[in-house]
C-alpha cells in the first residue's frame, strides 16, 4: 500500500472503519468518503439518512462525497460509480479504499472499473479470516450498533444492538459475524478517530420488504437519529 491522497468507499459501517484505520496507518491520507446513495440521499447499503453520514463523516475529518443514483436498472448504478471515481482522480486522489473481505465478484467488477478511471484499489482487510476481523473491531474501541438486519437470519432482538463480544457470542449458528451475508449491517458512531462519539437518539423499528432482484425476505432496521 502506496502512500497518497486516497478516498474511500464508505458504507459508515465496522468494516469501512477498520479498513480506514488501516489505510491510514498504512500512511494514507483518507480525507475523501464516498458513499452510493438512493435517489432520496439515504445510503444504499445500509439505508441511513444523510445529515447521520454527514455528520459521521465529520467527526472522523473527512469531506462527505454522496452519490446519488436514479431508480433505475444497475447499468445507470454502474455509471454513476464510474462518474464518481472520474471525478475522484480529477481531484488527485490516486488510490481509492474498500472494506471487502473476501467476496471476490465484487472486487472483480471494483479492480477494473477503478482502473478505468485510473485509481488503485486498496483492500485492506482481503483474505483475513471473518472472525479475527469481527474481534479486531471489537477489541480496537469502534462503537457500532446493528441498524438493520435481515429476518431470514436475525429477529427484532438483534437490530439495534451493540455490536460487541456479547453480540457476537449470542448470533445464531450459521451467521457470519462480519454481516457478509447481508445477515446485518452496522453504523459506526463512535471509535479511534473520532473527533466525538455521536449523540444519538434512539430510532424506532420499521420492516421493509425486499425488491427484486433481492431473494425475498424481510429487513428489520432501526435507524438511530442525532441528539
Amino acid at each position: 500500500m502506496s502512500s497518497g491522497r486516497a478516498a474511500i468507499s464508505w458504507s459508515a459501517g465496522k468494516d469501512s472503519m477498520l479498513a480506514l484505520l488501516r489505510a491510514r496507518e498504512a500512511g494514507l491520507v483518507v480525507d475523501t468518503f464516498l458513499t452510493m446513495c438512493e435517489a432520496d440521499g439515504t445510503s444504499k447499503s445500509h439505508a441511513l439518512p444523510p445529515d447521520l453520514v454527514s455528520a459521521q463523516v465529520a467527526a472522523l475529518g473527512g469531506t462527505w462525497m454522496p452519490v446519488r443514483v436514479p431508480p433505475a436498472a444497475s447499468p445507470v448504478y454502474a455509471a454513476s460509480f464510474d462518474a464518481a471515481l472520474s471525478t475522484l482522480h480529477a481531484q488527485g486522489h490516486t488510490q481509492i479504499v474498500f472494506g471487502d473481505i473476501d467476496l471476490q465478484a465484487h472486487r472483480d467488477w471494483l479492480e477494473p472499473a477503478c482502473e478505468r478511471a485510473g485509481l488503485q484499489a486498496v483492500f485492506p482487510l482481503w483474505g483475513q479470516p471473518r472472525l479475527a476481523l469481527a474481534q479486531e473491531v471489537v477489541r480496537r474501541g469502534i462503537g457500532a450498533r446493528l441498524v438493520c438486519v435481515d429476518s431470514r437470519w436475525l429477529d427484532d432482538g438483534f437490530v439495534g444492538a451493540e455490536y460487541d463480544n456479547a453480540l457476537l457470542a449470542r448470533l445464531p449458528r450459521g451467521v457470519c459475524p462480519c454481516g457478509e451475508g447481508g445477515e446485518f449491517h452496522t453504523f459506526v458512531w463512535h471509535g479511534p478517530g473520532f473527533a466525538a462519539p455521536l449523540a444519538l437518539q434512539p430510532g424506532e423499528v420499521r420492516r421493509l420488504a425486499s425488491t427484486p432482484p433481492m431473494s425475498p425476505t424481510h429487513f428489520i432496521l432501526k435507524t438511530p437519529g442525532l441528539s
